[in-house]
């Protein structure tokens, strides 16, 4: 009994190991079935699709097509004078005001500095034939007839002491010093205030230009942010442009006033050594009438050894 029932046993399990592995089987393979129209139906309405006006594929497709009409907007060309023409009006202004102020200011640098280079040569001219000079007299003799502020120094204190020769008789020569300092002081500032001038303008752009081209930049950052709005993006693509076109005004804006500085100082240091030359000559003046007013009383054959 215990054989027979083990035999029975064992044929159970066999049959339904069998009916299990059947099943397996017949649960395994509808499936590929089921899913190879899983993997076509996706096909059929991609195909169908564009004929489907209630799809919801035209969403990319707007997508795709809007991207090109932003960057055909787009400047290609971001070099100074691209920028310059796709900058907004008032920020060409801006960079034509800022170009034309570093063109006066080399303008000026370079006649300005002809100017100051011959009016100090011939002052020095002047200020050493003058120191050289025993006499007033001599010293116009020396000058002769030539042009700048040292001869005309020697010529307003000749006429001075000509005005003032009826009554150095009578009275000390303390009134002609006086007169021909005064003459001879005005004359040194009307010479200083002429190699002077344009040095102002020089010194308006150095001081205005930064401003102007911030000016500009902020104005164009304005426009910048404006575009970005109006195109609902922050690409940088969209940005860049208008921020590159901003900033060039800046950079004008540094370049018109930096030269301007620098050759304001170069200006005023020479100018200050001018006055100092015209000066010198101006003290020697002053000293050759003292000497005459001195030797007025002393014998002609002294003062001509004098001389």
């Amino acid at each position: 009994m215990s054989r027979n029932g083990l035999l029975a046993a064992l044929a159970a399990s066999l049959l339904l190991s069998a009916s299990i592995a059947a099943a397996q089987e017949r649960s395994a393979a509808p499936a590929p079935v089921e899913q190879a129209p899983a993997t076509t139906t996706p096909q059929t309405p991609a195909a169908e699709t564009p004929a489907a006006p209630g799809s919801a594929q035209p969403a990319p497709n707007a997508a795709v097509s809007a991207e090109p009409s932003i960057s055909l907007t787009l400047p290609h060309d971001l070099s100074p004078w691209g920028m310059f023409m796709n900058a907004d009006i008032i920020v060409k202004a801006v960079m034509v005001g800022l170009a034309f102020a570093s063109l006066v200011t080399w303008t000026i640098g370079l006649a300005k500095s002809l100017e100051v280079f011959g009016g100090k040569l011939r002052a020095r001219r002047a200020a050493d034939a003058i120191g050289n000079a025993a006499t007033l007299m001599q010293a116009g003799r020396e000058l002769g007839h030539s042009g700048g502020p040292g001869a005309l120094l020697v010529r307003a204190a000749e006429e001075e002491r000509a005005l003032s020769a009826g009554a150095l008789d009578h009275v000390s020569g303390d009134g002609l010093k006086e007169r021909v300092a005064s003459r001879l002081s005005r004359i040194e500032a009307a010479a200083a205030r002429r190699m002077s001038c344009g040095t102002g303008l020089l010194a308006t752009i150095g001081s205005t230009a930064p401003f102007v081209g911030l000016f500009g930049t902020v104005w164009g950052i304005m426009n910048a942010f404006i575009g970005i709005s109006q195109a609902q993006t922050t690409n940088l693509a969209v940005v860049a442009p208008g921020i590159a076109e901003a900033l060039l005004a800046t950079a004008m804006g540094l370049v018109a006033a930096i030269p301007a500085v620098v050759v304001y100082n170069v200006f005023a240091r020479s100018i200050a050594g001018y006055r100092q030359i015209l000066a010198d000559a101006s003290a020697g003046v002053e000293r050759l009438v003292s000497r005459d007013l001195d030797f007025r009383t002393v014998p002609p054959a002294t003062a001509m050894a004098a001389e």
